[in-house]
């Protein structure tokens, strides 16, 4: 069983990057800059932008952190939205969700210059990824195929199951494991919570991709030996032998699922960093886009 560090193929991710960016500065030209909107003061997205900003200045691109309370109204919201999307200083800019339920996220996101949409979640760069159009791909999907990639992990006609349909994570990575690319070409089915005979579907997968948001919901008699296992889940467990007083699981259950598993990300240390790893180069590429 080999584990898929998803934190050293991002720190690869970053070095790399990094490298391009010395050269943007050894022209003179301009580098690359990132903002990020969090409204209100939740605690995993504060950790999550942190991070971010972070990155950012590990790698030399210019980052933007605008907090808002958490009382900000839609159109104070909608304002500053637009305010970056047309401040030509910033690339790209991403606005952190969850948002407060005062707000409608669909509106903001719709609020988006596509072409600053680092994110990726805007209906048209949306569209042109189902249309396999050159377009920002969302950071979660993207990461998890170039960790495919990197990994050489044969996707060609193989049975990948994707557990969860959300537009931020499964479906797009329906979409993108069924085209035509080195982590595609496979034949992709999409279960949820409606899905019957979950386990008969589960055990033919020679992939699996879960983003369901239940912790350690698939067990390892859910799978067959030598599967592929991408964890996109994260959430807090009690744990009591913690100091903290939680730990953080995934959506798989590791401790069965990995006996039987050829790869396996683990959690954390898996997908997350290579979510952020892959917004940077989406900031990367819009930067060459307004260059």
């Amino acid at each position: 069983m080999i584990i898929l560090d998803g934190k050293k193929v991002s720190n690869d991710i970053k070095v790399e990057i990094s490298e391009h960016v010395k050269a943007i500065v050894s022209k003179g030209e301009k580098v690359p800059h990132l903002a990020a909107i969090l409204v209100g003061s939740d605690g995993a997205s504060m950790t999550y932008v942190n991070a971010k900003v972070k990155a950012c200045e590990l790698i030399g691109f210019k980052s933007t952190l605008i907090e808002l309370p958490e009382y900000t109204t839609e159109d104070e919201l909608l304002k500053k939205i637009h305010e970056l999307n047309s401040n030509s200083d910033i690339d790209g800019f991403i606005v952190q969700l969850p948002l407060p339920k005062q707000i409608d996220e669909q509106k903001v996101l719709m609020a988006v210059d596509p072409k600053k949409d680092v994110d990726g979640f805007h209906p048209t760069n949306v569209g042109k990824m189902a249309l396999d159009l050159p377009t920002f791909l969302p950071a979660t999907p993207y990461g998890i195929i170039e960790l495919l990639e990197r990994y050489q992990i044969e996707t060609s006609g193989k049975n990948v199951v994707v557990m969860g349909r959300s537009h931020i994570v499964g479906r797009p990575m329906s979409i993108l494991m069924s085209q035509k690319r080195k982590a595609g070409d496979a034949t992709v089915t999409v279960v949820h919570s409606r899905s019957k005979n979950l386990i008969e579907i589960t055990k033919s997968a020679d992939i699996i991709v879960a983003a369901i948001g239940i912790s350690e919901f698939l067990t390892g008699d859910m799978v067959k030996d030598d599967v592929v296992i991408i964890d996109v889940g994260i959430t807090r467990v009690p744990d009591a032998t913690k100091k903290n007083g939680y730990r953080l699981a995934g959506d798989v259950h590791f401790e069965s699922v990995s006996q039987k598993a050829s790869y396996i990300t683990p959690v954390p240390g898996g997908v997350g960093p290579m979510t952020i790893a892959m917004l940077l180069k989406n900031t990367l590429l819009a930067r060459e886009r307004h260059a």
